[in-house]
């Protein structure tokens, strides 16, 4: 069986008991899905693949969606969500989800992750890009605030952040979100959320030497 965009709500659906956090999973689904399907060179054998760490752990009902339909876990195994023995947990676990990077659920890590591995990347003269899932909540972290202003200032090309931005944040920022990056050296591209051409044409964007921010905007409803 493959599965394409169209199945992934029924794919969902067969993951039941984390329902507070459905909304959450929902506004990530078709980032991730573009990133999989267009965008991404995930081979999990390949030292230089891409890497695609989610930060924005929580309600990781989407992301396991979208890996069984690449075939890195089966489609069965989403049946067993949140249950005790299940690989499948309420965060997403490197050690047991196969295609999985890094674990999280503890907001604020991912980016910081995501900033060191780039970094360790392009020491090692590898092509690979790296790609950070993070919610617009999560940027209140100090911790994401000092992993910014190293990626801007080192110039690191090869990372990207994507801000699922559904306005679930409480504090904000003057400028919007792009301006928390660009003031520190980021290039950013603002997009619809929903829209996977616009998508595949924000993740193409930057220049070699500069870190690059995608702030996908989503309706309210789905925070």
């Amino acid at each position: 069986m493959t599965a394409t965009y169209e199945d992934l709500p029924d794919l969902m659906t067969r993951m039941t008991g984390d329902e507070k956090h459905g909304a959450s999973a929902t506004s990530t689904l078709d980032v991730i899905w573009v990133l999989y399907h267009h965008v991404l060179r995930i081979d999990m054998n390949d030292p230089d693949r891409d890497r695609f760490l989610v930060s924005k752990g929580h309600g990781p009902m989407a992301y396991y969606a979208v890996l069984a339909a690449h075939g890195f876990i089966p489609f069965d195994l989403l049946d067993t969500f949140g249950e005790f023995d299940s690989p499948l947990g309420y965060h997403p676990d490197r050690t047991l989800v196969p295609g999985v990077e890094i674990s999280s659920g503890s907001l604020g890590h991912g980016l910081p992750i995501a900033t060191g591995t780039a970094t360790a990347l392009r020491l090692r003269s590898s092509e690979a890009r790296v790609v950070v899932l993070l919610g617009d909540a999560e940027l209140d972290e100090g911790s994401n605030i000092e992993a910014i202003q190293y990626a801007g200032r080192s110039g690191l090309g090869n990372l990207t952040a994507v801000v699922i931005d559904n306005e679930s944040a409480g504090l904000g920022w003057p400028g919007g979100i792009s301006a928390r990056f660009t003031v520190e050296g980021w290039t950013s591209t603002d997009v619809d959320g929903r829209d996977h051409a616009a998508l595949r044409r924000a993740f193409a964007a930057g220049t070699p030497n500069t870190p690059h921010v995608v702030v996908a905007h989503v309706e309210r409803k789905d925070s």
